[in-house]
């Protein structure tokens, strides 16, 4: 592996600054992959405690579960679909999504999806007809949760990077600007490849003096 993955769910607002900062990095050469990882299905009371998922978000059947768990698995799709269009596409539409959703604050609907794949410039006649293979791109779905199982990814956006080390961020705030991205990307790396074997770091209220 030559490029540091990036695991992210469409529905959490860390994942999207998580993404913005990546997309700023992209721009400068550094590589990454795009991953998905669900936290419907991390999150499910079936799910609680065991060593394998008893309940999987590729096996929900079309139109049922909660709003939540629906609207996650059809951005996901919908995801798969336009990365058959390429890298770049899944690119586009990926951010185009997460900024209709979080940044705009629209819901993860139907409407949101069609909008992020007009941003993105997909052609919407092929973007069409790879949503109609949901059972390919539930199985292309499949594989990326699978793995971030077998790595214990937990939140998003999760990162593994090429040499096998792997956490967990929360991006509290949102950058676009190289610079600032290029240094912060370094902190993350430095802490995570670290000899100090940081396993966590959670902050408390900050004090004032």
């Amino acid at each position: 592996m030559t490029s540091t993955d990036l695991f992210f769910d469409f529905i959490c607002p860390y994942a999207w600054r998580g993404l913005e900062l990546v997309n700023a990095l992209r721009a400068e050469g550094e590589t990454f992959r795009l991953r998905h990882f669900s936290l419907v299905q991390g999150n499910h009371a079936d799910n609680a405690g065991q060593p394998e998922p008893r309940w999987w978000l590729t096996d929900q059947p079309p139109g049922e579960g909660t709003v939540s768990q629906q609207s996650s698995l059809a951005a996901f799709l919908a995801a798969g679909a336009a990365a058959r269009q390429g890298e770049e596409a899944a690119w586009a539409f990926s951010l185009a999504l997460l900024r209709i959703r979080h940044e705009d604050g629209q819901p993860l609907d139907e409407a949101a999806l069609t909008q992020a794949a007009q941003t993105a410039g997909l052609d919407s006649g092929r973007w069409a007809a790879d949503r109609a293979d949901e059972t390919g791109l539930r199985e292309g779905l499949r594989t990326d949760l699978s793995e971030a199982h077998r790595l214990g990814v937990f939140g998003t956006p999760t990162f593994v990077l090429p040499d096998g080390h792997a956490a967990y961020y929360r991006f509290d705030h949102l950058t676009r600007d190289p610079q600032v991205a290029r240094e912060r990307w370094q902190l993350y790396r430095d802490v995570l490849q670290s000899e100090a074997g940081i396993g966590t770091i959670k902050r408390t209220r900050r004090m004032t003096r």
